[in-house]
């Protein structure tokens, strides 16, 4: 596989829709994720994140111009003790309790599948970073359907143990624009990560496409002592 620049996959594609990016800085000091999410209706660009607690939520922007809120108004980032959940939909909640239960990441994920909207039939994306006494990994999922088709769900998950610095994982929804939208196909994209956290959010802000992007979360975790730096990015304001 080819390690692929972050900035230019983003500049090329004009709808990945929701992403995850998780990986290490690198100076190797921090493990590193960022979610972002895009949207084409007026219900899903009405929408900002906040923080709450060490974790995250979507909120409305307007709650005047809020529609149907059950896809697009969640916590997309959980913590729980050293590890990090960051998701794209309501299952970071089943992670989080399937987790304190002593399930595993992947076990957690069995009650789900992807997302009830079809045609597009949106791929669930998770991601789960552990950070303790200095170590990190981290791991990626996608729940999807089978080639478009309801009733029938494809579930994959990607394990990475002592990831390098500067580099990482990069997951999305969609492979592109389209009607319907086609879902992300293939194991997580190999990227580079270069950069302070500052550095690293304007280059993914910079480079989603300015009328498709919603928010953006960034998040540098230190690998020695869990303590982390968090930036936000909402293009409503």
């Amino acid at each position: 596989m080819e390690k692929k620049n972050l900035a230019e996959i983003l500049k090329n594609n004009s709808y990945p829709g929701r992403g995850i990016v998780i990986g290490k800085s690198a100076d190797g000091k921090y493990a590193v994720t960022a979610y972002f999410i895009m949207g084409r209706s007026t219900n899903s660009r009405n929408r900002i994140f906040v923080e709450d607690g060490n974790g995250l939520r979507t909120q409305a922007f307007d709650e005047s111009k809020l529609e149907d809120p059950s896809l697009i108004i969640y916590a997309p980032v959980r913590v729980l003790g050293n590890k990090t959940i960051v998701t794209n939909g309501d299952q970071t909640d089943t992670i989080y309790e399937g987790m304190d239960k002593q399930m595993t990441f992947e076990q957690s994920l069995r009650s789900r599948c992807y997302e009830p909207d079809a045609p597009n039939l949106t791929p669930r994306i998770s991601g789960i970073m552990h950070v303790e006494n200095g170590k990190y990994n981290y791991a990626l999922s996608i729940l999807k359907s089978n080639n478009g088709r309801e009733g029938a769900h494809n579930r994959f998950t990607f394990a990475y143990e002592n990831p390098f610095a500067g580099e990482g994982h990069f997951i999305h929804t969609y492979e592109s624009d389209g009607n319907p939208l086609p879902s992300f196909e293939g194991e997580p994209t190999w990227i580079g990560i270069s950069g302070d956290i500052d550095a690293f959010t304007n280059e993914v802000w910079n480079s989603l496409n300015e009328d498709n992007k919603v928010s953006l979360f960034v998040r540098y975790i230190n690998i020695e002592d869990g303590t982390f730096e968090t930036r936000i990015v909402n293009k409503n304001k």
